[in-house]
This record gives structure tokens, C-alpha cells and sequence, in this order.
């Protein structure tokens, strides 16, 4: 069973894991952050922490009826507007788990999705699956700053402390 608590630990931590690789990436100019690179499902490094982000923001939505996000990566050039929705969308999970309860995040209950697919999710593994996916797009985001020639920056990880 996971609890609230539990939850908005793991939530806070992969945000600011996230924080920390937004200020790595915020060296980059213009022309790395929408540079294309082979071999990744976003080709850019703004693609990759736009996608991070705008997935958070449609599970959120998923649980709360309303399956949407700002799919306008147009809208989000630079690393400062993409910090800025960060936030937004770290606030607003975090809302929609300070207002629920264990059992609700514990019981697995008819959802739309994508395409108006319904499907039968518990809301708990829903939020434990924005942050793994946040920690998936951190990787590929970093392999990108290496081929950047941006060596990673250390504390990206997990932080345990």
C-alpha cells in the first residue's frame, strides 16, 4: 500500500532531481538545446524535458477526468519557461496528493486515457509512473548533454539523502 507521505517524498525528490538537470541544461544556448540528435525517440534535449514534464501533466489529468496536457512544445523555447511549467505541473500533483486519500490512491478504479481508452488504474502506480518516466527522460536528457560535449553534472540520481 503506498501512503501519502510516501508519495510526496518520492514526488519531491524526482522533482528536484528534475530542478538540478534543468539548471545543467540552462548552459546550453539555443542551438544544443533544439540540436537533433540520432537514436532518441525526442531528438532534442527540449523535446526530451518538454515530453518529462507534459507527461506528468496528462496522468495528473488522467486522475483527476480530464486526460490532457500541453502538447504546444512550440510554447516552451527556452529552459526558463520550461523550469516555470515544471513548477506548475510539480504543484499541481502535489495538490492533487495532499487532497487524497490512501484508500482512493490504493484502489484501482475505471480511467479514460489516449483515445478514450478506458482502463483500469490505481492512481498510486499512476503517480509512481510519472516518476520513473521523469527519471527515464532525465537519462536520455544527459546522454544528450554528453554528446553535447556537457558532461553531466553530479546529484542527478535519486537523491537518497
Amino acid at each position: 500500500m503506498y501512503t501519502v507521505p510516501a508519495l510526496l517524498d518520492l514526488h519531491d525528490r524526482a522533482h528536484r532531481s528534475l530542478q538540478s538537470l534543468l539548471a545543467h541544461c540552462a548552459q546550453l544556448g539555443a542551438g544544443e538545446l533544439n540540436r537533433e540528435l540520432p537514436g532518441f525517440g525526442y531528438p532534442t534535449v527540449r523535446l526530451q524535458l518538454h515530453h518529462g514534464i507534459s507527461a506528468e501533466e496528462y496522468w495528473i489529468g488522467v486522475l483527476q477526468g480530464r486526460p490532457e496536457s500541453d502538447d504546444n512544445e512550440a510554447a516552451f523555447r527556452t529552459i526558463e519557461s520550461l523550469a516555470e511549467y515544471r513548477g506548475r505541473i510539480a504543484a499541481a500533483t502535489d495538490e492533487y496528493l495532499r487532497r487524497a486519500s490512501a484508500e482512493e490512491l490504493n484502489t484501482a478504479r475505471k480511467m479514460l486515457t489516449w483515445g478514450n481508452k478506458e482502463q483500469v488504474l490505481a492512481p498510486a502506480r499512476v503517480i509512481v509512473r510519472t516518476l520513473t518516466h521523469i527519471y527515464h527522460h532525465q537519462g536520455q536528457t544527459l546522454a544528450m548533454c554528453r554528446l553535447l560535449g556537457r558532461p553531466v553534472a553530479a546529484g542527478l540520481d535519486f537523491p537518497i539523502a
